[in-house]
């Protein structure tokens, strides 16, 4: 089985080597700003004009299975999904590339670099993060939502 934090540093890592911007969001956000939970994706934020470096040192890593362009809200959320596969099982680890909108351009606007095992990464800000999942709105997102308020409430 894939080790998704062991994928994340390699990410990571060639993201930054290559220059690509970026801002980790989603569930490994959420573990940054609140607290860990599961979660089985690689979730970035990317500006339009650096989807195709992203997408080429992803498919560098083995990410080749590829969904396409997927709009969930026109103009806020809009994303690409890369996976890569398991060589024993076969199952799938996501990456899904969020593109910055103009819903999302303040969410970019205020990324912040947080220390962890490897360095430092740029992660969208908690504030940003309940905007990008107030956009989006399903179940996860609500819950997340109220964790990462909870933070902010309790320091």
């Amino acid at each position: 089985m894939l080790d998704l934090l062991e994928e994340f540093g390699a990410l990571m890592a060639v993201l930054e080597t290559h220059g690509v911007e970026f801002a980790v969001c989603g569930g490994l956000a959420v573990a940054v700003h609140a607290h860990p939970r599961a979660t089985l994706d690689v979730d970035l934020l990317i500006p339009a004009e650096q989807l195709q470096a992203a997408k080429a040192v992803a498919r560098g890593l083995g990410y080749g299975i590829e969904t396409g362009s997927m709009v969930l809200r026109p103009g806020a959320v809009e994303m690409e999904r890369l996976s890569k596969p398991d060589p024993d099982t076969g199952d799938l680890l996501s990456l899904d590339l969020r593109i910055v909108t103009p819903a999302l351009a303040s969410v970019w606007q205020t990324r912040q670099r947080v220390d962890w095992a490897r360095g430092s990464l740029p992660v969208v800000s908690r504030e940003g993060l309940i905007q990008m999942k107030r956009l989006r709105g399903s179940g996860q997102d609500l819950d997340d939502i109220r964790a990462l308020e909870e933070v902010d409430e309790h320091g």
